[in-house]
């Protein structure tokens, strides 16, 4: 079951100040944005369903630039307001940014970080998260963006605390979200956050939505490996790490492998790939379980073992936090779903071209190019820049604040 955080206290306890109203929502348009997310904003805190029982908000809709503003199929928009009346609002709303590899208008930069010191609360939808982190917002923080660019933000972002799983995260006066449905979900959250499960309810009604939605992005996550460590030789060390998952090692023992301190192998795993080593490793355990319930019959303890964890108990514990199910539930799940004839004859037969990665820990990876090999490294594995044990309960990522994240899978 997911749940939804409270607020980080320092930030609870910020006071908007100046002309700042708390029932006001910014949200700030740039040309070249995707009209469907940035339609998101506007639709939940620009419509009035008071009649429905939901509190009315004022919307401003800002031009982050000059305009007219270009959107997605060649429409032209104008946008009502300038960054001016940003200084108005208590809530600021970037949707989904034009490009991950072309920084943002340096004025609407500036008004991002005076609205936050100002007390506004500041929420970025999709690829936002990369104006919110240009602006520096996301500093020392957890954050969360869409699967197929959180590696990216890690990556160019190495103090921001990326964790794809999640649909999305309120650090209390910052919040991002993953992809465009994720969008819905972190604007009824912040609609439940000002005024209740009641109102939230009866808006999730009229979108015809769910209130709230369980799990997070792990389903829709892309195992490919990013392109930067083709050619490098850690890819050797993740190579051999895939093909060793059934024994018991730990990072140091990768680190030895690369013929590095474990200090210097942390970071250059992290600049590689946007991801902690340690995290990486426990996520590559866990893909390998889910493929042995799926392809075979081995008892859960059996397939603890064949994975590297050390106790059944540690795979439990990591395959709820990672897939918001037991080994037993998700292996029960996903033969209910598959006709009898598609599941394998044999434990030791190859369960089908869809599986990636070799089917048992023990067969070799086959002898193709080092990229292919370490395929599963993408970004599959939890991007936050804190490791956690492999065998305890810690969060995959922790952080300096009192900041929980406000949508997680497995709790």
């Amino acid at each position: 079951m997911s749940h939804d955080s409270t607020a980080a206290p320092e930030a609870a306890a910020r006071k908007l100040s100046g002309r700042r109203r708390k029932e006001i929502v910014a949200v700030l348009l740039f040309s070249g944005g995707p009209i469907f997310e940035s339609s998101i904003p506007l639709s939940v805190f620009g419509i009035d369903r008071q009649d429905a029982g939901v509190p009315r908000y004022r919307l401003l809709v800002c031009g982050g630039e000059e305009g007219p503003l270009r959107t997605t199929g060649g429409l032209e928009l104008t946008a009502p307001h300038g960054l001016e009346a940003i200084s108005r609002a208590g809530t600021v709303v970037v949707p989904a940014w034009r490009s991950i590899t072309s920084p943002p208008p340096e004025e609407a930069l500036d008004a991002l970080r005076r609205a936050h010191e100002e007390g506004a609360r500041i929420v970025g939808l999709c690829t936002g998260a990369f104006v919110l982190a240009a602006a520096g917002l996301l500093d020392g923080r957890p954050a969360t963006t869409h699967w197929m660019y959180a590696p990216t933000l890690a990556k160019r972002y190495p103090s921001v605390h990326v964790d794809p799983r999640e649909l999305f995260v309120d650090d209390g006066d910052v919040l991002t979200s993953a992809g465009t449905a994720a969008g819905i979900d972190l604007c009824l959250h912040i609609v439940r956050t000002d005024h209740g499960n009641e109102a939230a309810g009866a808006l999730a009604r009229r979108l015809v939505v769910p209130p709230r939605r369980t799990g997070g992005q792990e389903r829709y996550l892309d195992r490919s490996l990013p392109e930067e460590i083709g050619a490098d030789p850690l890819a050797e060390v993740v190579a051999w790490a895939l093909e060793h998952l059934h024994e018991q090692f730990d990072v140091e023992t990768l680190a030895a492998r690369a013929y590095m301190s474990r200090r210097t192998f942390d970071r250059r795993f992290r600049s590689l790939t946007g991801s902690a080593p340690l995290q990486w490793l426990i996520t590559q355990r866990v893909l390998q379980a889910q493929r042995l319930l799926e392809t075979s019959d081995y008892s859960v303890d059996e397939v603890a073992g064949r994975c590297g964890f050390r106790s059944p108990v540690a795979l439990r514990g990591h395959f709820r936090r990672q897939l918001g199910s037991s080994p037993a539930a998700y292996r029960a799940a996903y033969r209910a779903r598959r006709p009898q004839n598609d599941r394998p004859a044999d434990l030791d037969g190859p369960a089908g071209p869809a599986l990636p990665g070799p089917l048992h820990p023990e067969s070799p990876v086959p002898p193709q190019s080092r990229r292919a090999a370490a395929s599963a490294i993408g970004s599959g594995a939890s991007l936050s820049t804190a490791a956690a044990s492999a065998d305890n309960g810690r969060e995959p990522y922790a952080t300096s604040r009192a900041s929980v994240p406000g949508q997680r899978s497995g709790t």
